[in-house]
């Protein structure tokens, strides 16, 4: 079986040490490589090809927002997931516009960093119910008119996926909650992509957001 390979990003050697070891328990992931700046996470990434790089923001010489975009930029198929400690609105929006696949905080349980590496790797976007909830508020502003018909455009079944998408929850987390099948959860989900004209899950709630589609309320 092919393992998921992992590039990990943090000047912390302590905070390096223990996703490593997390990471390494697992039999379906393996750590290529350790990068200790920005730079190196770029040339790495270069060296070594992983599936999945996990980035924190603040790292000297080249911050891990700025590292991911020239690493999408030349390597489009390598996802990014930020682990950081920091949630600020700005740091958040920038990670988004740099096309990251997953946000997570530093205080996420060693189970939710493993699931979403798993969940990053299958094609999906994660993002932690904490940061979702403060996208959608920074988003709040900017919500246009012309709700209705947009919402309209989506099922009552479509909608139902699209809030628990909202709130972080991964495919195999969304058919649990609606008891369907994986398979056919994915499968609204795409059906949503198509209506909304996007390519990934955070695009769509991202989306949905600014459409005031969905609200704080859905992700409560």
């Amino acid at each position: 079986m092919a393992k998921i390979k992992i590039l990990l990003a943090e000047d912390h050697i302590v905070v390096r040490e223990g996703i490593r070891e997390l990471i390494q328990r697992e039999p379906d992931m393996e750590v290529v490589g350790e990068a200790t700046d920005g730079i190196q996470a770029v040339r790495m990434t270069e060296k070594l090809r992983p599936d999945i790089v996990i980035m924190d923001i603040v790292m000297p010489n080249l911050n891990g927002i700025e590292a991911t975009r020239q690493i999408k930029q030349k390597y489009p198929d390598t996802a990014i997931l930020i682990l950081t400690a920091y949630d600020e609105d700005q740091l958040i929006f920038d990670s988004l516009e740099a096309k990251v696949s997953g946000y997570l905080l530093k205080t996420a349980r060693g189970q939710e960093l493993i699931s979403t590496i798993r969940a990053i790797y299958s094609g999906e976007s994660v993002l932690q119910p904490s940061i979702a909830r403060k996208v959608i508020e920074g988003y709040n502003a900017a919500m246009k008119p012309g709700r209705k018909g947009l919402t309209e455009s989506l099922t009552k079944k479509e909608m139902d996926v699209l809030r628990l998408v909202a709130r972080g929850m991964t495919n195999k987390e969304i058919a649990e909650e609606l008891n369907l099948k994986v398979q056919t959860a994915r499968s609204r989900l795409k059906k949503i992509f198509k209506k909304f004209n996007v390519s990934s899950r955070t695009e769509a709630v991202v989306y949905a957001m600014k459409k005031g589609v969905i609200s704080l309320h859905d992700v409560r």
